[in-house]
């Protein structure tokens, strides 16, 4: 299951759809599918490619608008 479809079933507020490119070439070229996976956020924005967890998650929080929570520490990154 694609981390996309684990964050809409996390939260009411996200939706993901997935759609197997060379199945739908139609939409393919609607989202400017040119490499897989490609991430389409809010019809505005979008990536392409396999991103660690964080980065994936901050990626759509920036292209959704949403400032994402700092994480706790003097924000140097280490805990506490």
């Amino acid at each position: 299951m694609s981390l996309a479809n684990r964050m809409a079933l996390a939260s009411p507020l996200v939706s993901a759809i997935t759609i197997e490119a060379e199945e739908f070439p139609e939409l393919s070229r609607a989202f400017g599918v040119q490499g897989v996976p490609r991430t389409v956020v809010n019809r505005r924005g979008a990536f392409v490619g396999a991103l660690p967890e964080a980065q994936f998650v901050g990626a759509v929080l920036q292209l959704a608008g949403v400032a994402a929570a700092e994480p706790p520490g003097d924000g140097d990154g280490s805990p506490g």
